[in-house]
């Protein structure tokens, strides 16, 4: 997985070079180097033995859960939010590490919980739990992404736990039901906007439209094979905001066309079906939910930043893998990475070797 996955890297600091007006610096430079040092992280992770990720769930999420609270008391502010610590040599954003977290503890939690009780309520409440104490903490940031972020994969590894479906029916129904008060009165006037945004982005193109109407035009004018490498006029004359993080699958749709983004789906496609492989030849309930919910975070990171770019999500601030400048971004999707490095390594051990 490391040649599909450094091609997709290359190719991404390419695209933050046209961003940066043709020079390596600021973005593509730090790229490659946070790729190269969290690849090295996702090697050793890969290593561990699957009694060291067990015990290190519970520890690591009061970890994270007590960053995130550091957050609240000391973090630094950006774009309106208050998100990251400041550590001097990086900027953490705590809440990233949470994704790869909640899907690590609820896998353990169900790995202990005996079979027949996956059908009781405390196969249901213990994991909503676990899941409903940072997705609060994130939301007070605001950080509505992050938060639908880590309730999905926490989510996914219930229902790949095999939790009733009523249950996920249910579910579903009642946020059906709850989301226009959410609307009213859980969100942000900004994210009330967003949402407006999303649904009729024409009408305010120079106001709040303004961010999806630029995406939309970068990624319509690059045509079938594109404009050409550090030739793209919305990224270049700088009237796509964002052209390194959030939106830069629409610099590089500008620039290499449908050519280009066929290819970086082609390779987001390996990799989660590397992933989902993992998976599924996973021997035991805590390496498959594992394996299936980094997938699923890698997966939302995608499929969200994706339909962001083109106008079939609002505009919620995740970047897509590998391709996005941004540290935390990096270290998060590579921890799903090693995650799956490592389920696979005990994949290929005699069963019960890894206990």
């Amino acid at each position: 997985m490391v040649i599909p996955l450094t091609l997709l890297v290359a190719f991404g600091a390419a695209v933050l070079h046209s961003a940066a007006g043709g020079s390596m610096s600021p973005y593509a430079d730090k790229h490659l180097i946070r790729y190269t040092v969290f690849l090295g992280m996702a090697l050793a992770i890969s290593y561990f033995p699957q009694e060291w990720a067990r015990l290190a769930a519970i520890p690591g999420y009061i970890a994270v859960l007590l960053l995130l609270m550091a957050v609240e008391a000391m973090g630094q502010l950006g774009g309106g939010a208050q998100r990251w610590l400041d550590l001097g040599f990086m900027r953490l954003q705590p809440s990233e590490i949470m994704k790869p977290g909640i899907v690590l503890i609820i896998a353990a939690f169900y790995h202990v919980l005996p079979v027949g009780m996956i059908n009781t309520w405390r196969a249901l409440l213990v994991p909503l739990g676990l899941i409903a104490v940072p997705m609060g903490m994130v939301l007070l940031q605001p950080d509505l992404g992050t938060a639908l972020a880590i309730a999905f994969g926490g989510i996914v590894t219930m229902f790949l736990a095999g939790l009733p479906q009523k249950w996920f029916i249910a579910g579903g129904v009642a946020a059906a039901i709850a989301a226009p008060l959410a609307y009213f009165f859980g969100l942000k006037p900004y994210q009330q906007q967003r949402v407006l945004t999303f649904l009729d982005p024409e009408s305010d193109p120079l106001g709040t439209g303004y961010h999806i109407t630029q995406s939309k035009i970068a990624i319509g004018s690059g045509g079938i094979s594109g404009k050409g490498f550090g030739e793209g006029s919305q990224s270049q004359l700088d009237y796509l905001p964002e052209p390194e993080t959030d939106f830069v699958f629409a610099t590089m749709a500008e620039e290499w066309g449908l050519i280009g983004g066929i290819l970086v789906l082609l390779i987001f496609g390996i990799v989660l079906r590397w992933g989902l492989t993992v998976a599924r030849d996973a021997q035991d309930r805590f390496s498959r939910l594992l394996a299936g919910g980094l997938t699923a975070t890698i997966f939302f990171y995608v499929a969200i930043n994706l339909m962001m770019v083109m106008g079939l999500a609002p505009v919620v601030g995740i970047p897509l893998p590998f391709m996005s400048h941004g540290g935390s971004s990096m270290m998060t999707n590579m921890l799903c990475v090693g995650g799956l490095m490592m389920v696979e390594r005990w994949n290929r051990q005699p069963a019960g070797a890894n206990f």
